[in-house]
């Protein structure tokens, strides 16, 4: 087991080694999840930076690279089986949609769901119906003939994402776009409810605690958020 002197010495190697990871790529602007996202890093560069990801690798170190194994994207009706596989391996089944209240979400409102694939594969999602109704509340889990395109709030059901891509910040980007995309629609803003333990997570993205939700979805305590533009 390496002792955090040890750790702390090899990071600052590899981040010497790899150089300013915003000179990786010609022309590119790494952001926070990603680096040479878009673009064709030039075959030295290239090799720093695989230096640099084994060096990261074996600390157990995560992040997440846009590259051209990745896409983000709404949904289509075909997408179903997989977004009911990703929600069934996220929730317990007390809180997981189900596959019909899932097509019932496509059929009416599949723009609105986020995917984020790699290599093809589903890896994360968020999705949620539009309304004028201000608060999330349990209903409109399950009508999703409740969506009205324009309405003034983005509702957020589910934020999923499947257990070896977590940590990596793929929720992050999603959300980031659901919040783009909202904000270009002229909604008021975003709403989501979620458990105790995640508030400061969802705070970093603009969101404000509410308090207690009605919600009793699942049998659990619920905390409503807000971001308001």
């Amino acid at each position: 087991m390496l002792d955090k002197w040890t750790k702390l010495c090899i990071i600052i190697l590899a981040f010497r080694r790899c150089g300013n990871l915003g000179d990786l790529c010609n022309g590119s602007t790494p952001d926070s999840d990603s680096v040479c996202g878009g673009s064709n890093p030039s075959s030295p560069a290239k090799k720093s930076f695989e230096i640099c990801l084994k060096a990261l690798s074996f600390l157990n170190l995560k992040y997440v690279r846009m590259d051209d194994t990745m896409e983000i994207r709404t949904a289509e009706l075909s997408d179903l089986d997989a977004i009911a596989q990703v929600e069934a391996e996220c929730f317990p089944a007390a809180e997981a949609a189900t596959k019909k209240a899932l097509e019932a979400r496509l059929q009416s409102y599949n723009n609105h769901f986020w995917l984020l694939l790699d290599e093809g594969k589903l890896v994360s999602f968020v999705d949620g119906m539009v309304t004028d109704q201000k608060d999330l509340t349990d209903d409109l889990y399950e009508n999703a003939q409740a969506h009205d395109e324009n309405g003034a709030w983005q509702m957020i059901f589910g934020v999923n994402t499947i257990p070896a891509y977590r940590k990596r910040g793929c929720a992050g980007m999603l959300l980031k776009r659901a919040i783009d995309d909202a904000r270009k629609q002229g909604r008021r803003g975003l709403v989501l409810t979620c458990k105790e333990r995640l508030l400061p997570y969802y705070a970093k993205f603009g969101f404000v605690n509410e308090g207690v939700s009605g919600s009793t979805h699942g049998g659990v305590t619920w905390y409503q958020m807000r971001l308001t533009f």
